[in-house]
């Protein structure tokens, strides 16, 4: 969550800061131009709202969001503190209590209570969207397996502003949380992924960058892949190159800050020619049949499924 005295929330369009208004006093402020007049506050049916919050500047909220945890029953927050600086922005007076890993198994049987006698709970995590690696998961399911509403109130992500921004191929991506932390838990978990077909996305922390890149460099080789760092932020950063390249930049100037690491897909092989295929497709023909031998050499020939059984039918009739 965002620093409330930090200048990266201040609008290019905002009024200048008072000589005798303080830091915090004169970003709140900020934070609520053209906001105040809009925030409705209203009766919410019942359920579990997951609100996504700003991942680093506090203007980057929603107006439905904003509804919502001003009309929320109650709202229950991963770290309070930081709730309340989010709230006191907007002026926004909630009942806040905290949800996190470490009191999960008290606090579910009564929220679930609550939204069962008719009350509107919202769940805010540190930053961005709830649920994206955060305790939110076990409360959201036990909600659906009792049967009570789950409503998304959608907005930042910081997995989301690291794909469109890295320049990788954002069609088809797959978000993996943190790497492990320790050498030979993080290999397995690389060698897990290094065959998907798609942009993969990490949560990293500055201290363990270096080690991180110098396992993909092992495991994947010298994939292209962008850093994006203290994202909508003062200092945001966005380093692109290969894993070498990168690594070699890192020991000069070592990076501060909350990383989102995007890899980019592995390069596709190429395609089978036919007498390769032919060879693979004529003795698994004999043992699995035209249909199931199609569907096997074609997930790894490059080849599309009709196009290898077209051959494999052909060889079966050349037989």
């Amino acid at each position: 969550m965002p620093d409330i005295n930090s200048p990266d929330l201040i609008s290019a369009s905002a009024p200048a800061q008072s000589k005798n208004t303080r830091p915090a006093e004169h970003h709140a402020k900020l934070a609520q131009t053209h906001v105040k007049a809009h925030v409705k506050t209203e009766k919410l049916d019942a359920g579990l709202y997951l609100v996504a919050t700003p991942i680093g500047n506090l203007r980057d909220i929603t107006l439905r969001a904003l509804d919502t945890l001003s009309s929320a029953d109650l709202v229950l927050a991963e770290d309070t503190r930081r709730a309340r600086i989010l709230l006191n922005a907007y002026k926004i007076k909630a009942s806040v209590t905290a949800y996190h890993d470490h009191n999960v198994a008290k606090k579910l049987p009564s929220v679930i209570k609550s939204i069962m006698s008719g009350k509107s709970a919202a769940l805010i995590s540190d930053a961005g969207t709830p649920l994206i690696n955060d305790p939110g998961y076990k409360l959201a399911r036990a909600c659906i397996d009792a049967g009570l509403p789950v409503f998304s109130v959608p907005g930042a992500s910081a997995v989301l502003a690291g794909l469109v921004s890295s320049g990788m191929p954002p069609d088809k991506f797959m978000f993996a949380g943190f790497l492990p932390p320790k050498f030979a838990a993080r290999k397995r978990a690389l060698e897990d992924v290094q065959n998907v077909p798609a942009s993969l996305i990490y949560f990293e922390t500055a201290k363990r960058i270096t080690a991180s890149l110098e396992d993909i460099l092992t495991v994947f080789g010298d994939r292209q892949i962008a850093i994006a760092r203290e994202l909508t932020k003062k200092y945001e950063e966005i380093l692109r190159g290969t894993a070498r390249e990168l690594l070699a930049r890192i020991k000069e100037t070592p990076l501060r800050g909350e990383i989102v690491l995007v890899i980019a897909p592995p390069n596709a092989p190429e395609p089978w020619d036919e007498t390769r295929l032919r060879t693979a497709l004529r003795p698994l023909i004999k043992t699995e049949g035209v249909k199931r031998a199609a569907a096997q050499i074609a997930a790894l020939s490059g080849h599309k499924k009709r196009d290898v059984y077209a051959v494999a039918l052909k060889l079966k009739n050349e037989d």
